[in-house]
């Protein structure tokens, strides 16, 4: 199932020279690209950056934290936080190319001295335990059936009181997914849980939830407005159609549906350890 998931999300495809290339192409220079050139693609998650600095405000960090994201993708989230904030953010991600790529991207921006990535299981963290002030996943548990295995090591790894927020996709009460879907084609690899079913599975992990807040809304406003771009003139010259391929505009088409119809919702969680 893992390989399954990693192939999905980008499988052996040279992701740094495509976004590279991309990037030029669209009169970008790398000596001078800047995280907000690179959160077109590399924000991998609905409401992009508006949702990322959002959720680091929960965290209440600064230059002393360290910052775990789990599911870290090209790495743009845990390069906006540590910008933001000056913190040091460990990502860690199941895709070998994604992990790959978020380096290359860090040292791009130069932020390659507060960021790093690794290869990894988020069921199974190849950390200690209570070595992080805080911790983040954005869009990642949609692809884990082991949901309480993936929040029993978030607890684990984290120390005590530390924030924990989660921002995902989740099942809503409008019917089954349409698929494609960005973060699967059909629905082997799909395992959404309901708001109470998320609330349940972090309790039962040991964090105290704090606070939810569901963008749906939000959320459909920013797919719907994409969607009229894609229809007008087709995706932006790097986004996230550089590691989901063609798939990606009936992806768009499908998300516009699946947010309308409520199929699907977006919350998120801030939890304490």
């Amino acid at each position: 199932m893992n390989d399954t998931v990693a192939d999905h999300y980008g499988g052996d495809r040279k992701l740094t020279e495509v976004i590279a290339e991309r990037l030029q192409r669209a009169g970008k220079s790398l000596s001078t690209v800047t995280t907000s050139d690179l959160a077109a693609v590399d924000e991998f998650h609905i409401r992009g950056r508006k949702a990322t600095l959002e959720l680091a405000r929960t965290m209440q960090l600064g230059p002393e934290s360290r910052v775990l994201d789990i599911g870290s993708g090209l790495g743009g989230p845990a390069r906006t936080v540590a910008e933001e904030t000056g913190c040091h953010v460990t990502g860690v991600d199941l895709t070998p190319a994604f992990c790959d790529a978020a380096t290359s991207l860090s040292e791009w921006v130069g932020l390659n001295h507060i960021v790093a990535f690794q290869q990894g299981d988020a069921t199974e963290l190849p950390f200690a335990d209570n070595e992080f002030d805080a911790a983040m996943t954005i869009h990642v548990a949609m692809n884990i059936a082991a949901k309480d295995r993936m929040y029993a090591e978030a607890q684990r790894v984290l120390k005590p009181g530390a924030v924990f927020a989660v921002y995902d996709v989740l099942q809503g009460e409008g019917g089954d997914v349409l698929f494609p879907v960005p973060w699967a084609r059909e629905p082997s690899i799909s395992h959404l849980e309901t708001g109470d079913e998320m609330q349940a599975l972090l309790t039962t992990a040991g964090f105290e939830v704090r606070g939810i807040h569901d963008s749906t809304d939000e959320s459909q406003a920013w797919f719907e407005k994409m969607a009229a771009g894609i229809a007008t003139s087709g995706p932006p010259p790097v986004t996230f159609d550089t590691f989901l391929g063609a798939d990606f505009p009936a992806m768009v088409k499908n998300q516009v549906r699946n947010l309308s119809d409520r199929r699907i919702r977006t919350m998120t969680f801030v939890c304490t350890a």
